[in-house]
């Protein structure tokens, strides 16, 4: 894990950082409605990215890698971070709050999914995280603001109509079907290649071994037990075993082979690249193509997720040409803008 004090040390250094003076206790990166962002909070957000990077487990406060991360993060933290600020005033304005009991119900899941046992765990793994029971609390609190608000204001003014339904399972068919699927056995007699190439004799004693196999199986001996015996190929281990296969993704002669087989059959001797191979159809399932009433409740879900992360953008649009926003970092606000131009061309899109 990447140390958090070397990964501070950079963040200071960073292009994206605010020049400290030994004056300043705490720096103020923007201002929305009144509600501030410091550079201590701001910190903690890169931080909370980019300590779970593998890249970066090693490297040091100064690295050109840890640079480049800082600066790629940035700008979509910063508009987040602006975004959830919209987003906990809207939910004050709506008389939200994080009372007492939710907030001990809250702590007690957290200790429960963390197989915490005791308080004096629970202060000592919010000690590593650099948090105090206050800090906590008004996180969680942030947390709750910003998605309560915009369930009452996007989510639960989201319906997929039949129409809309219907249109998205026509124009997704492909993501409701199970293609045909094989299940085979194989056996691989293998011919030896040098560098001179194929020698001929080898390639006709390979076919030749080949057909005496594929008659051994026609007169019923086991399959798993000739492969385990004849075969070249790691099937061999499993019994020739290979599968299931969708059959779009076989060759089309191989598919062509298969069509004329029932489950059970064998196909002839067929020259691979790597010599002559025999194969057995185990098993095939047909195409099954999921009707509109069985898919219903999943497609609700995709298109109104699809809706609800579109009204979710108009939203914080909306907030947003209503707040008064005031940069105290020329910097992050480049940044910002930069996120914020790229989030509205996909959003034109």
């Amino acid at each position: 894990m990447l140390k958090r004090s070397a990964l501070l040390l950079a963040l200071l250094a960073a292009a994206a950082a605010v020049p400290v003076g030994a004056e300043i206790i705490e720096q103020v990166l923007v201002n929305v409605n009144g509600d501030i962002l410091t550079k201590t909070e701001f910190e903690q957000r890169q931080i909370a990215v980019l300590r779970n990077r593998p890249e970066l487990a090693n490297v040091t406060p100064d690295s050109p890698v840890l640079r480049k991360a800082v600066a790629e993060v940035t700008p979509q933290l910063i508009l987040e971070a602006v975004d959830e600020l919209l987003l906990v005033q809207r939910g004050r304005e709506l008389g939200l709050a994080l009372g007492d009991e939710q907030f001990k119900t809250i702590v007690e899941n957290i200790k429960k999914s963390n197989n915490i046992e005791s308080e004096d765990q629970f202060q000592m793994a919010l000690k590593q995280e650099g948090m105090t029971m206050t800090d906590l609390r008004r996180a969680l609190e942030r947390q709750m603001l910003a998605s309560e608000s915009q369930r009452r204001d996007v989510v639960d003014k989201i319906s997929v109509t039949e129409a809309e339904a219907r249109a998205y399972y026509d124009a997704h068919r492909t993501e409701f079907t199970t293609p045909s699927e094989v299940t085979l056995r194989e056996i691989l007699i293998e011919v030896p290649v040098t560098e001179k190439g194929i020698n001929v004799a080898q390639d006709d004693e390979a076919k030749a071994e080949a057909e005496e196999v594929r008659k051994r199986l026609l007169a019923g001996e086991p399959f798993p037990r000739l492969a385990a015996e004849f075969s070249d190929a790691p099937s061999k281990a499993n019994g020739g075993l290979i599968g299931p296969i969708r059959e779009g993704e076989l060759a089309d002669a191989l598919q062509q082979q298969l069509a004329k087989l029932k489950v059970g059959e064998l196909t002839t001797v067929i020259r691979t690249t790597r010599g002559y191979q025999i194969l057995k159809l185990e098993s095939r399932t047909e195409t099954r193509i999921r009707s509109f009433e069985d898919a219903r409740a999943d497609i609700s879900t995709r298109v109104g997720n699809e809706k609800m992360a579109a009204e979710r953008l108009k939203y914080l649009e909306k907030l947003r040409s209503q707040a008064t926003i005031t940069w105290r970092n020329e910097e992050l606000r480049k940044a910002y803008e930069q996120a914020l131009a790229d989030r509205r061309k996909g959003l034109a899109g």
